[in-house]
């Protein structure tokens, strides 16, 4: 039996999710609250659950402080449902940074339709989450000033810090939306002059774009930036698949770039890393290097 537990300062809004799961066998509602502060009190007879389905503007604490707070104690898997998580929202992308598997944009009218197309959509998010194994990371903050380089800049810096000899590998990784926390870990750990690394991150469109804002704020040897159509792979550059599009990558002359193609999701996904991989596979071949972030996380 998956548990959950629903914060949100609406009842219209707590009410429509107790009715949704009502008839699931597999998920119960342990409890709701209004806000996180009244929620604490609360886990003393309900206990923690295995999902919790959090708002973000809420009286007494906002959600992501709560989010925060309960990572650092015990990381549960978390639905945020927000109308402040819209298309590209610094809510969004701080939300997921802090472990947030899945982000839903709660609308401010027609609440009932709502619910009624997404009771399906709900359930199956619920059951994906309770099967993730969360951590926090302490150690992800902003450490640079954005930077945005053209392709002279990239390729002109990479020359001043060059402190190793540039290897002929090309790097691709696929994550869920659940691993943006486990891959800025793992992108800080990269050394100036890395391999060209391309990334399928599973995310709406138009989160790709702040996503990859995001990243390379905060990253100290990389320039991260969401693909566009004839990027050219690089060492010490990231490119972020875009949130609605494949992403493949092809060989031009002694150059790889990318190519973003617009055709129907591959297993549910678009971008699916298994375009990703198999033009990596087709077009790169022993040079090429692949990642998976699973639902767990790693």
């Amino acid at each position: 039996m998956i548990k959950v537990f629903i914060i949100d300062d609406s009842a219209l809004v707590r009410n429509e999710f107790k009715k949704i799961f009502s008839g699931v066998s597999d998920i119960k509602i342990i409890g709701s609250s209004v806000n996180p502060v009244d929620a604490f009190e609360l886990f003393k007879s309900t206990g923690l659950p295995d999902v919790f389905i959090l708002d973000i503007e809420m009286p007494k604490m906002d959600g992501l402080t709560f989010l925060e707070m309960i990572a650092k104690q015990k990381p549960i898997p978390t639905i945020i449902c927000s109308t402040l998580v819209e298309r590209g929202s610094s809510a969004a992308i701080d939300a997921m940074r802090m472990g947030a598997v899945d982000i839903v944009l709660k609308p401010t009218s027609n609440i009932y339709e709502f619910f009624g197309e997404k009771k399906e959509e709900f359930v199956s998010k619920v059951r994906i989450a309770a099967r993730s194994r969360m951590n926090f990371v302490h150690n992800i903050k902003r450490t640079s000033d954005s930077k945005v380089l053209n392709e002279k800049q990239v390729s002109s810096s990479v020359k001043a810090v060059n402190s190793r000899p540039p290897s002929k590998k090309i790097v691709a990784i696929g994550a869920s939306t659940g691993g943006v926390q486990i891959l800025e870990e793992l992108l800080l750990q990269l050394e100036p002059n890395h391999p060209p690394v391309v990334i399928t991150q599973h995310m709406p469109a138009g989160f790709t774009a702040s996503f990859a804002g995001r990243l390379n704020q905060v990253l100290p040897s990389s320039h991260v930036k969401e693909a566009a159509d004839g990027d050219t792979l690089m060492h010490g550059r990231i490119l972020i698949a875009p949130g609605d599009l494949h992403m493949e990558v092809h060989k031009h002359g002694f150059q790889y770039k990318v190519e973003l193609k617009n055709y129907p999701k591959v297993n549910s996904h678009k971008p699916s890393v298994n375009v990703l991989f198999r033009s990596m596979a087709k077009n790169v071949g022993i040079f090429g290097v692949g990642f998976i972030l699973n639902r767990n996380g790693r």
